[in-house]
């Protein structure tokens, strides 16, 4: 079943000197489709500015905005009311391999079939893609590379960074969420099989008290296509279903990051992200 969520995400920075102007750009409004529909959205900054909206070309919602006063701290805030989609069932019309890797799937999907940035070709993740997609069939494929990028990273926060490939975290043995979505995408790609990153927010709780409010988190899982979009969390070793919030879609982090932008001015440090989460039905 569905579940409708509250979501609070806050962001900030602040400035060792004032900034006097700064151009910016949010991923935080949660998408409509796929079964999930966004009822209600806003995003304040303070200081105040104008913001305007527009799709990027991945399909992720975008608010844009610059500050042209002087200020030491910049703190964004999204606010959203979504109703998630329910676990999905796995295609049972699923295409064979051969078909997956034919010209059709790769004209119309290559974007997702490339490596890109944070997701690189490496021969041995390669190699493993291939002897996973040699045992199991695209659909039992995702999770048995959920089950592949779990035996081969532990899950420490602080040990990986938002610019860490996923070559480098399983060189490294650990990570966080971005770090198995990335590295699942490597191995799904080499196997032939499309497969996009998805950005969004976790509800921690399988069985959530209706209006307890509870810290969620920023998170990362994968889609893989085969007949259809199918999303699986490596994390978690779940479907995603009705606990995830979808934000951003793309080929990896570098395409769906939370906050991006520009600035004249000191240098910044973060002053933390928090997530408060609250289901309401």
């Amino acid at each position: 079943m569905s579940w409708q969520i509250r979501v609070e995400h806050s962001t900030g920075y602040r400035y060792a000197s004032p900034v006097v102007s700064s151009y910016n750009e949010a991923r935080i409004i949660p998408q409509t489709g796929g079964g999930q529909l966004t009822l209600e959205a806003m995003v304040r900054t303070e200081p105040a500015a104008t913001t305007y909206r527009y799709w990027d070309y991945w399909g992720s919602q975008v608010t844009a905005f610059d500050v042209h006063l002087p200020h030491t701290e910049l703190v964004v805030t999204g606010r959203s009311l979504v109703r998630t989609a329910p676990e999905p069932e796995r295609p049972v019309d699923a295409p064979s391999w051969a078909a997956l890797r034919g010209d059709d799937v790769a004209d119309r999907y290559v974007e997702f079939l490339r490596p890109a940035l944070y997701t690189p070709e490496h021969p041995e993740l390669a190699a493993a893609g291939l002897e996973l997609a040699a045992a199991h069939s695209p659909a039992d494929f995702i999770v048995a590379v959920g089950d592949w990028v779990r035996d081969r990273l532990e899950y420490h926060a602080g040990t990986t960074g938002v610019h860490t490939s996923a070559v480098d975290a399983w060189r490294q043995g650990e990570g966080v969420c971005q770090d198995f979505a990335h590295l699942a995408c490597v191995l799904m790609r080499a196997a032939g099989m499309p497969a996009r990153y998805v950005s969004g927010y976790l509800h921690p709780v399988a069985e959530a008290e209706i209006g307890q409010t509870v810290a969620g988190q920023s998170h990362a899982w994968v889609e893989g296509w085969f007949g259809e979009w199918w999303g699986f969390d490596p994390t978690n070793a779940v479907p995603a279903g009705q606990r995830h919030v979808v934000v951003a879609r793309g080929r990896d982090y570098d395409d769906v990051p939370p906050m991006r932008g520009v600035y004249s001015g000191g240098t910044s440090s973060s002053l933390g992200v928090t997530v408060n989460v609250t289901r309401l039905s």
